[in-house]
């Protein structure tokens, strides 16, 4: 059997492009990011989903992997995965912020967890991270998600152009949408927790001798517990909508 360089590179070429795309993706998207899921699990499900789309792909140029034009095909894919992982992981991002701004305001800031992700974050931010990670995969997100990037190769194919300007501007501008989806979760807690912040300036004014540290801080994280339990059943509608935009800015850099 004899093979020829060009026969090589474009074997080579077929497997590795989308490979590079896919792990990227895993790397940055949350839950197949988290610490629990070892570099070993995502390496092995990033090449059994390679292998799986490789031979459906239109055939990718035919590029010396190593020459400068391999380079910058390289670097596309895993902008382009780590785009569509990234886009995603803002969503989580934006239910820890809300989460510590309750925490802030309902006293538990110094309580702090490492979340799944790996950062330090307050005790509630943990909370809402596990309650949007098990909405998620409620949701069928995972699945989505890989559909989606599978579905990156048709719409954008493998070769020079992929990410660009414009597509990075989207992506920071993205980052307001994030803070405002943060803000939508957490203004009715915070809300609530203002107005009993004032109650218990107006007894402390009343009543000095009134012990307010003892008194304000139990009241003050039992409350918070109760509004974070009301404000529960509209997770669901903001977390939907939420992951339905951030899919939506995913299609529009994949061209769909």
């Amino acid at each position: 059997m004899h093979f020829t360089t060009a026969e090589i590179t474009a074997w080579l070429g077929a497997f590795m492009w989308p490979f590079l795309r896919i792990g990227a993706m895993l790397l940055a998207a949350p839950l197949f990011s988290a610490r629990t899921v070892t570099v070993r699990i995502r390496l092995g499900f990033a090449l059994i989903l390679a292998m799986i789309v490789a031979p459906l792909l239109p055939t990718p140029p035919a590029v010396e992997p190593l020459s400068m034009a391999g380079l910058t095909i390289a670097v596309q894919q895993v902008l382009i995965g780590l785009m569509i992982g990234f886009v995603l992981q803002m969503v989580f991002s934006a239910l820890t912020q809300a989460g510590e701004t309750i925490a802030l305001s309902m006293g538990l800031g110094f309580a702090s967890m490492v979340d799944p992700q790996g950062a330090q974050v307050p005790v509630v931010s943990t909370f809402f991270l596990i309650v949007s990670t098990l909405l998620f995969l409620a949701l069928n997100g995972h699945v989505a998600l890989i559909e989606l990037t599978l579905m990156s190769f048709q719409t954008m194919p493998i070769g020079v152009e992929g990410i660009t300007r414009v597509d990075l501007w989207s992506l920071v501008n993205w980052g307001s949408t994030m803070f405002a989806y943060a803000l939508l979760v957490a203004l009715p807690a915070v809300a609530a927790m203002l107005v009993v912040n004032v109650a218990m300036g107006v007894v402390t004014r009343a009543a000095p001798q009134l012990n307010i540290f003892a008194v304000g801080f139990p009241m003050m994280i039992l409350l918070g517990f109760i509004l974070i339990l009301l404000s529960l059943p509209a997770l669901l509608p903001q977390f939907t909508e939420f992951l339905a935009l951030a899919f939506g800015l995913m299609g529009q850099f994949i061209g769909r």
